[in-house]
């Protein structure tokens, strides 16, 4: 059965009725650090954004495909909204705000322990605005603050913009999943699956494998490290091993801004880069299905975020 061909279901009667297949794209925005990531990973059920306790973990546009029985959901998560101070930060900003005209859902994630509307948050407002897009207030961390806060913050958006739905989330907790998808699938028109149902992203084995490195780096590196690097595959093979198994041979540069930094990404007799490797190696194996031998080096590429050959690699495609 084609995908656009209607599907029957039963209802609660043991009637059969006759629904559309639906698809469309939807955009995650917000503020740096504000869960985008995170919750991309619990809509697909998979690990496909990278996530860190810090800000700009996402640096391009991510898609996630969502599978169910009448629909297809193309996510977007985009990079946290926040002041550019780079060429990278700039071409960030504009890769975010130019996914909204072309979705057909936006989710808007706020944090639900903001006071007011605050500048990042109102930039966001205004392009959706501008686009007139179908948009859902997603209101996360809504662990950390009371009902009553709760309760201001949607009121003072509310004001602000006509949202199909307004959803306070807790974006580790599995059961906002499909009250959030159900939202979703309600708001989109009748339309083809775009990706093979066994997908689940669009990004390619090498961004997800440098994605996974960086990822790593995030995490295990001093703050003022992490944003300056970037990672590059330079190569990549599937092969098998003595004992038949498949296996992906691996090697990525990871690059940084100076020499001290340099250093710290390989740590003392090279122990920080074997951990970053082990982390990222570990992750890979479990969302590749196979083996990896994983190899990385340190270069020093100074001004890298203002080269214009490197940050058009970080536009939206």
């Amino acid at each position: 059965m084609c995908p656009n061909e209607k599907r029957p279901q039963w209802d609660t009667r043991g009637e059969v009725y006759m629904a559309e297949f639906k698809s469309g794209f939807v955009t995650l925005i917000g503020r740096t650090n504000v869960g985008k990531s995170t919750l991309l990973n619990l809509l697909v059920g998979e690990k496909v954004a990278a996530i860190a306790n810090k800000v700009q973990t996402t640096r391009t546009a991510i898609r996630g495909i969502v599978n169910r029985d009448n629909s297809q959901i193309i996510f977007t998560d985009t990079p946290g909204i926040h002041k550019p101070k780079t060429k990278l930060n700039e071409t960030m900003v504009e890769t975010s705000f130019a996914s909204i005209p072309d979705s057909d859902v936006v989710l808007f994630l706020i944090e639900a322990t903001s006071e007011d509307i605050g500048r990042g948050d109102s930039r966001i407002l205004e392009k959706i605005k501008e686009a007139k897009r179908k948009t859902i207030l997603i209101i996360n961390k809504i662990d950390l603050v009371k009902r009553e806060k709760l309760l201001n913050l949607i009121d003072i958006y509310s004001k602000e913009y006509d949202f199909e739905a307004v959803i306070p989330i807790s974006a580790t907790n599995q059961k906002y999943k499909n009250i959030i998808l159900d939202e979703i699938e309600k708001n989109l028109k009748p339309g083809p699956a775009y990706y093979d149902i066994e997908e689940y992203t669009d990004q390619t084995i090498r961004q997800l494998a440098e994605e996974t490195i960086r990822e790593k780096a995030l995490k295990l590196l001093q703050d003022e490290v992490p944003h300056g690097i970037y990672i590059e595959v330079e190569k990549m093979k599937q092969r098998k091993n003595k004992q038949e198994e498949d296996i992906y041979d691996i090697e990525a540069i990871i690059y940084c801004l100076k020499n001290s930094h340099k250093g710290i990404i390989i740590g003392k007799n090279g122990e920080m880069l074997k951990r970053i490797g082990r982390a990222a190696r570990i992750d890979m194996e479990h969302n590749f299905g196979l083996k990896v031998n994983l190899k990385t080096w340190v270069k020093v590429k100074e001004g890298w975020q203002e080269n214009d050959a490197i940050v058009n690699k970080f536009k939206l495609n």
